[in-house]
């Protein structure tokens, strides 16, 4: 393969800046730009030398620390050389420019990454975990995704496979040479076998919305009736102004949505048109989508206005949210009238009150969101699914062998049931990347950033 190189810390100003090379060429390279006490080409691997970069005029670019790494012992697999310089753009660009001016190629997006995949570094599991772990924000996506990088889904998977693998050994052997001296295959068995297969990745498939909470932060609908605070709370949870708050009802006629950290969760905010009959199209519109984002919400923060008594537009609400997963927020506490909290606590399991405009109550909110989301009671060393990929190997795997179950029951040839088991089989090496297509594998790490 081409010796590449790109840079690899953020474009922007900092301490120090990144290029890495890596590749046939990466040291030979390394030491015809690189001026210092040692030569590249002379260095051991996991070593580093100080010296000055300069152009193929002579003429001082900055001066910097090179490690190299020697294949295979490197992230990539192959010769590697970093060069850490002064942190300014500028600089990082010239030194950049120089190294892709003797022949090396600009890496794609990801590469690195992918040519440490292609070299036996790491598994197609690992090497997606990459992305998790660079976007961990918070102590629970970091322990997900290091739980990834040691590879507890793959363990798993990796023994579900060898279980499928022994299965169509099994049904082969048995087919292949029937006059042979081949113990029969016990159709009973072989259902009983697969069935336990199944629970155990359906377990895992189960465990989806578990990683995508903590990798991506809980999808939050705050939805009431207009006037009833939803933009207050959602100015205050942002920490700044990212709803308009007026005392016209319908304001909001959009969704605006925030991201914002609370304890150890991350939610991802969306503020909704309140929720009324309108004869207004606009708002209408509005109103539709507050409604559709229910149905798609992990968790819905349900606002009732406690200084008003309760309308068939709070009922309506009541009822539409009664099975989801929902805490009420009665607002406006501190000109609340009796009996409105009651109510409401009456019907969830969840209730709190808050005045969002005095900022009261929202210590009661944060507790509360932490204990409906315990992550840390999340098994994550059992191993979570890093993403959809992954999801939709595996459920495509459980619907293999459901027809593997179903043909089995219905006395099917074992011939057919094969095929099934053999469909189960490739989508699961289709995950840990042990069989999978060229073109999946230039789709996954066309997601990371260059550099990495």
């Amino acid at each position: 393969m081409s010796t590449i190189s790109a840079i690899a810390t953020p474009n922007a100003i900092g301490g120090i800046s990144v290029i890495r090379i890596s590749g046939e060429s990466a040291i030979s390279v390394a030491n015809s730009i690189f001026k210092g006490v040692k030569k590249p080409v002379n260095m051991e691997g996991y070593t580093c030398a100080y010296g000055k970069i300069y152009d193929d005029n002579n003429q001082l670019i900055d001066d910097v620390v090179l490690s190299v790494f020697k294949s295979p012992k490197s992230y990539t697999g192959e010769d590697v050389v970093e060069i850490s310089c002064h942190g300014g753009k500028f600089v990082t660009k010239q030194i950049l420019r120089l190294i892709l001016s003797k022949g090396v190629r600009l890496a794609e997006a990801g590469e690195f990454t992918k040519r440490a995949f292609l070299n036996g570094k790491m598994d197609l599991n690992q090497a997606e975990n990459v992305i998790n772990i660079i976007s961990a924000d918070g102590k629970s996506q970091l322990k997900y995704a290091n739980s990834l990088r040691e590879g507890a889904n793959f363990k798993k998977v990796k023994e579900i496979s060898k279980q499928i693998t022994s299965i169509l050994g099994d049904l082969s052997a048995w087919a292949d040479y029937p006059e042979d001296d081949v113990p029969m295959v016990n159709p009973m068995e072989v259902l009983s076998q697969t069935k336990k297969i199944l629970s155990t990745l359906e377990n895992i498939s189960f465990s989806y919305d578990d990683g995508r909470i903590i990798r991506e932060g809980i999808n939050t609908v705050i939805v009431g009736k207009p006037n009833v605070g939803k933009s207050t709370l959602m100015n205050c949870l942002s920490g700044f102004e990212r709803s308009i708050v007026t005392d016209i009802a319908g304001t909001t006629r959009d969704v605006i949505e925030e991201t914002v950290k609370i304890g150890d969760l991350t939610l991802r905010l969306s503020d909704t048109a309140g929720i009324r009959d309108t004869s207004d199209i606009v708002e209408k519109m509005g109103v539709d989508i507050a409604k559709k984002r229910l149905d798609e919400a992990d968790l819905i923060i349900a606002m009732f206005d406690g200084s008003t008594p309760l309308d068939s537009n709070d009922f309506d609400l009541i009822q539409s949210v009664k099975d989801k997963n929902t805490i009420a927020v009665v607002n406006k506490t501190d000109i609340a009238i009796d009996g409105i909290f009651d109510t409401i606590q009456q019907r969830f399991k969840y209730a709190i009150e808050v005045s969002a405009k005095n900022l009261i109550g929202l210590d009661f909110l944060t507790n509360t969101l932490n204990e409906m989301f315990l992550l840390e009671n999340i098994d994550i060393d059992s191993g979570l699914l890093a993403n959809e990929r992954q999801k939709n190997c595996i459920d495509n795997s459980i619907d293999a062998l459901k027809n593997c179950i179903h043909g089995l029951e219905m006395g099917l040839n074992l011939d057919a049931i094969t095929i099934d088991f053999d469909e189960a089989l490739s989508y699961l090496l289709e995950l840990t990347g042990e069989s999978v297509s060229e073109t999946v594998v230039n789709e996954i790490f066309s997601r990371f950033c260059v550099g990495k």
